[in-house]
């Protein structure tokens, strides 16, 4: 922990961390933007743009708190950020959904593509519950799975791509569905490809640097309250790391780009099952799956179960349900506000 954060006072610490989370916020509304536009550049597609792009970058901040912490021993909180997130991050697109007053979201950006990444993110999240539950092999002080999820994670973009530009099936068409960018479309950004390019890196390089202060804070709360470094880890490290996956969705979901917004979120879930890998390579004490504790295969469930259901409602389509959302929707949000009280209580 930075020395200079452990000696403030607690107001001080919490008035950092809120710091930290509106500059994380207001760099994810600019990868948002820019994201956009580098798609329709190269043309590689608003659910691409969203997983490769939006998706890294914004989780930048989440992953050098979980890497940081689980360097410094404290796996709970490294864990918990990670797994929190994805939890977080499901749950804004439930939110972005209300934004969206033409009809369902998840009925908007049904899409080959969309369904390959919730297929990806599942299959990811099933390694590291193999990992605990099975032998407790170590190659280097790291764990054959952290290396197999980035091989998977590799893989599944390769597909991705394939998936974009040769599907084998598509959904149905209605009024409500999203056009996804083409290579053909037309370009109307007036910024050079070389600015755009130094534009998302310099956001993306602030989130980073506003994610480590974060996660340095959130090891002066813990220590300062005793509240479990679990418990910060999973509601507030997470969700304070994932607001520019929040700002981002709500800035693309306004700009009428509903494949950007899902490919977003679930891009940037599957990036932060990475946290998990890149944490077993920091952290020296043995495989970081073996720190599971009870919680954190209770998140781990739910977030299983949360892109369950987000792929029936993409694969349901239902047009409009409950204050104009699909039911796929009101489940997350439910869901999410219950684990709050299981995990803290």
């Amino acid at each position: 922990m930075l020395p200079a954060i452990a000696t403030l006072p607690l107001w001080s610490i919490i008035g950092l961390f809120s710091i930290c989370a509106v500059v994380i916020g207001f760099a994810g509304t600019r990868l948002a933007t820019v994201a956009l536009k580098l798609a329709e550049r190269t043309g590689m597609g608003q659910i691409i743009a969203g997983a490769v792009f939006v998706g890294m970058s914004t989780s930048l901040p989440g992953s050098v708190l979980s890497v940081t912490t689980a360097w410094q021993g404290h796996t709970d909180l490294a864990i918990g950020n990670a797994l929190g997130g994805i939890a977080a991050q499901t749950t804004f697109l439930a939110i972005a959904d209300f934004l969206y007053r033409k009809g369902n979201l998840e009925h908007a950006a049904a899409s080959a593509t969309g369904l390959a990444q919730a297929t990806l993110l599942v299959s990811m999240l099933a390694l590291p519950l193999l990992a605990y539950g099975g032998p407790d092999w170590m190659v280097l002080h790291i764990h054959p799975v952290s290396i197999l999820l980035f091989i998977l994670y590799g893989f599944g973009l390769s597909l991705l791509a394939e998936i974009r530009h040769q599907p084998m099936w598509r959904p149905r068409r209605t009024d409500l569905t999203d056009e996804d960018a083409k290579e053909d479309d037309a370009d109307y950004h007036p910024e050079s490809t070389l600015r755009l390019w130094t534009e998302f890196l310099s956001f993306a390089a602030i989130t980073a640097i506003a994610g480590y202060t974060i996660g340095e804070s959130g090891l002066a709360i813990v220590e300062k309250t005793g509240i479990s470094e679990t418990a910060v880890g999973t509601f507030l490290t997470a969700i304070a790391t994932s607001l520019p996956e929040l700002v981002s969705a709500i800035a693309a979901v306004r700009m009428g780009a509903v494949n950007l917004a899902v490919g977003d979120i679930i891009g940037g879930n599957a990036f932060d099952v990475l946290f998990l890998a890149a944490s077993d390579f920091a952290y020296r004490d043995g495989s970081i799956y073996a720190a599971f504790n009870q919680q954190h295969l209770f998140t781990i469930a739910l977030v299983i179960l949360m892109t369950g259901i987000l792929l029936l409602g993409m694969l349901n389509r239902e047009r409009r349900g409950i204050a104009n959302i699909g039911w796929e929707s009101v489940s997350i949000l439910c869901l999410y506000g219950m684990s709050i009280f299981y995990l803290s209580g």
